[in-house]
């Protein structure tokens, strides 16, 4: 017997649409709020399209990659359902904060992928991996890379055909940077003279500026540069960066406006020093992340940078050992900025501290969320929270919250 159920949300996890069969929520993939759909056993068949906020997706891998879920959304739509997931997430945690309209960073502006490429005897696929799955799909276009990635495409292939062992899957991290691709290849053959040699006239070929393999770099050919406010950071192998630089110019706008005035800063979970460095034009700023190489980065650029002010930073796991109130004592700002599982471990401390500024950004709203609520507790005001989508067609969203002793 069939059943004809009706589309009521999308789930903020996946993006699939969400149906009721009697109190079983069952998820159904590129379908919108008012499609209604068919149960033809464990299979929901699309009946009658709710076309109101459906467009036609732009990228002919749609449907098969898992890179995105949502281009069947038109962009308004798109942009009200990341604020509400936002919305949602902080009701959940009973916080009653403004949130702002999405920002959404324009296409064809990832600067940084991860590729697999999986390799057979009679095939060789390289691309993303398909929704939910381990096979992948061989790309030959895609609507959120820059034009720098797509064109390399046929290059990075080749790059990863040249070292993949047979039967088994290989993963190339790409990242456009200021003076080229910088490419970091994992799970390799061992280098041997016929293969480096052949890897050095694909990379010139492919123009990049680096190539590690397996965690050696094996060839660089100018040092991969970001700019980051008046100084230059070469980052080290697959380090983490906001994945479009349209993305990170709009968190900056949205902390200088909020801490333009700050006198001493820390900035926690720092990474190369996205935010540390453009801060140091005009204030000293203290930086922590426990990535050592990064650390190193960092340290490296403010030194060979004239004009800022004093960047202090230090390497320290603040999961396992986070800043005490006391070590946050003379600073007036904090900007914290950590991975998808939040801060908290650090979220409690910086809630009894007495700083007057704190500045959350966060790839994931539940965490951020959580963490907002112990702010909140400790006694600090929330402002505007700002989602900004950089992971365009994903359900994925950046989050910025800013917060304040009264």
């Amino acid at each position: 017997m069939h059943k004809t159920l009706t589309i009521e949300r999308l789930d903020p996890v996946t993006g699939h649409g969400v149906a009721f069969d009697e109190t079983a929520p069952i998820l159904v993939p590129y379908t919108l709020p008012g499609d209604g759909i068919t149960m033809q056993g464990d299979t929901a068949v699309l009946q009658t399209p709710h076309d109101d906020s459906r467009q036609t997706p732009s990228c002919p891998h749609f449907g098969q990659c898992g890179g995105c879920q949502l281009q069947h959304v038109d962009g308004e739509s798109l942009a009200q359902w990341k604020r509400q997931i936002v919305a949602d997430a902080l009701s959940h945690h009973g916080i009653d904060a403004p949130v702002a309209p999405t920002l959404t960073v324009p296409a064809a502006t990832r600067r940084r992928a991860r590729f697999t490429l999986n390799r057979t005897k009679k095939t060789a696929l390289f691309g993303f991996r398909a929704a939910g799955e381990h096979r992948v799909i061989d790309m030959t276009a895609c609507t959120i890379l820059t034009p720098a990635i797509l064109a390399a495409l046929p290059d990075l292939k080749a790059i990863a055909l040249a070292g993949a062992p047979r039967k088994r899957a290989v993963t190339l991290q790409v990242t456009q940077t200021d003076t080229g691709l910088d490419v970091y290849a994992a799970d390799m053959k061992d280098l041997d003279l016929p293969l480096r040699e052949s890897l050095a006239t694909l990379a010139e070929r492919a123009d990049l500026a680096r190539l590690t393999w397996n965690d050696e770099t094996i060839i660089e050919r100018r040092p991969p540069a970001l700019r980051f406010g008046l100084a230059t950071v070469t980052p080290p192998p697959g380090a983490f960066l906001q994945a479009a630089r349209e993305a990170e110019m709009l968190i900056l706008d949205i902390l200088r406006e909020a801490m333009g005035g700050a006198r001493a800063i820390a900035d926690l979970f720092c990474g190369c020093g996205t935010f540390t460095l453009p801060f140091a034009d005009h204030a000293p700023v203290t930086a922590i992340d426990s990535d050592a190489a990064s650390i190193a980065a960092l340290t490296a650029a403010a030194r060979a940078c004239a004009g800022l002010h004093p960047v202090k930073t230090l390497t320290r796991d603040l999961f396992r050992n986070p800043l005490l109130p006391d070590e946050l004592t003379g600073f007036d700002a904090i900007i914290i900025d950590p991975p998808r599982a939040g801060a908290r471990a650090q979220a409690p401390y910086i809630a009894e501290s007495r700083v007057p500024v704190v500045a959350m950004v966060s790839c994931n709203p539940a965490t951020f969320a959580r963490d907002a609520r112990i702010l909140i507790d400790g006694g600090y005001t929330p402002g505007p929270v700002v989602p900004i989508d950089q992971f365009r067609w994903s359900p994925h969203t950046e989050v910025v919250g800013i917060f304040r002793r009264p």
